[in-house]
């Protein structure tokens, strides 16, 4: 989880009385962490938004979505490159459960050019991804990376 994750989540959270974060079982992404850990880790962050609920999923996000009564589902958008995915998927998406609505939101400007992908990619060749994420997940980062050498 990057700031830019802390940041939307943060924004999202000031817009809805409640908000699930549904952290995926990465079925189609490579991921550093566990399912159980990326778990841990967003909920350790995310703590401080009373109005905010971490929960992982597995499967598609509309039957998690119809599952937990939830009415909008918001994403991020970091660059132009983002949206024409993000726009396939919104209207997929709007097939399989036309009651929920997608909102995107665009990251701080400090934020547009992080990437999990390449805060994982930097961290694993040893380079400083401080200015990247939390303290606490740069420790776990570091730990992992240790591990794999």
């Amino acid at each position: 989880m990057t700031l830019g994750h802390e940041d939307l989540v943060r924004r999202a959270s000031a817009l809805f009385p409640r908000l699930i974060v549904a952290v995926a079982a990465g079925h189609h992404k490579r991921t550093m962490f566990t399912i159980a850990e990326r778990l841990e880790i967003a909920q350790e962050l995310l703590a401080s938004h009373r109005n905010v609920e971490v929960i992982a999923f597995r499967g598609l996000l509309r039957d998690f979505v119809v599952e937990h009564g939830g009415k909008v589902v918001v994403r991020g958008l970091r660059a132009v490159s983002d949206f024409e995915y993000e726009f396939q998927m919104a209207g997929m998406n709007r097939q399989l459960m036309p009651n929920v609505e997608t909102v995107f939101l665009t990251p701080s400007d400090q934020y547009q050019f992080i990437s999990g992908t390449f805060v994982r990619e930097i961290a694993t060749l040893g380079g400083d991804v401080s200015k990247f994420v939390a303290p606490s997940v740069l420790d776990r980062l570091k730990q992992r990376v240790s591990q794999a050498t």
